[in-house]
């Protein structure tokens, strides 16, 4: 096996080593990044949402306090504010979502699906957890999860939530009087929950990736060529000179010209030893002949 080979194989498989190692670092790097991506996405949708209740609560429902004596207005609930406001963002970005689950909610709509329900009971678990994120698998493709706790924080609300016979009339005869009842102060009864997609964030992460390993694999076949160049010119050919030198020599042909050194290398010093020892080879053969 040559020279060349040893070193282009050596070179390979260093460059292979290299490269998968590089490659699970930037993978990892790139998918974590995609992952604050949209974490950041949830935290600014649910912040918006939360903005939209308050909003409601401060603004929209006192201006509104003596319309709903009479009767029940739904615009003057946070939740269903949050909720009506993000259906027309809904529309634009059918992939995103946002729900305020509840497991006993006043309007059925707002029922916690299972893994809802599993999410609200981790906050009724963990009194001191205020937020949660987590991934969902789905026939789509990969949902960050990003939830806080809906806690009955308010005297306000048990009016309407605490017995039937205390509801608003209105509110009975719009929603019922089997749901939305028996809340306490302090309970957790639901969960804000935005739902984000990640696939399109992960996808670009992976695009990223062939581009960056892509680029490595270019820039390793250049400075492969050019150092085989190197190699070539530098190392093999000035030794095969010397070896075919040194073969003629070896037959007795001692008229052979000597090999002119190249620059300061160490092949260059090659040279100059192999002619010194030429000439010292060849003053002995003469004073033998003598």
């Amino acid at each position: 096996m040559g020279i060349r080979t040893k070193f282009n194989l050596t070179l390979l498989v260093a460059f292979l080593v290299g490269l998968a190692l590089a490659g699970l670092v930037a993978r990892h790097i790139l998918q974590a990044d995609a992952a604050d991506e949209v974490q950041q996405q949830a935290a600014l949708m649910i912040a918006e949402a939360t903005a939209a209740r308050d909003y409601t609560a401060n603004e929209v429902g006192p201006l509104l306090a003596e319309q709903t004596k009479q009767r029940f207005l739904p615009q003057t609930i946070p939740f269903w504010a949050a909720q009506t406001s993000f259906r027309s963002v809904h529309k634009q970005f059918p992939d995103y979502a946002y729900k305020e689950a509840a497991l006993n909610p006043t309007n059925p709509a707002d029922r916690a699906t299972d893994w809802q329900a599993d999410i609200i009971d981790a906050f009724k678990q963990n009194p001191d957890l205020h937020e949660l994120a987590s991934v969902r698998r789905t026939p789509e493709g990969s949902m960050l999860n990003l939830s806080r706790p809906v806690r009955v924080d308010d005297q306000g609300c048990l009016p309407c939530h605490s017995v039937p016979s205390a509801a608003p009339a209105s509110m009975i005869d719009l929603y019922g009087s089997n749901n939305g009842f028996g809340w306490k102060m302090g309970d957790v009864i639901g969960a804000q929950i935005v739902s984000v997609p990640m696939q399109v964030a992960l996808d670009r992460a992976d695009r990223t990736l062939v581009t960056f390993m892509a680029s490595l694999a270019g820039v390793f076949a250049l400075m492969l060529v050019m150092m085989n160049l190197l190699l070539h010119y530098s190392i093999i050919r000035p030794l095969r000179r010397i070896a075919t030198v040194a073969g003629d020599i070896s037959l007795g042909n001692m008229d052979a010209p000597e090999l002119v050194p190249q620059g300061r290398d160490e092949v260059a010093q090659l040279t100059e030893a192999f002619n010194r020892m030429r000439r010292s080879l060849a003053n002995a053969m003469r004073m033998l002949s003598d």
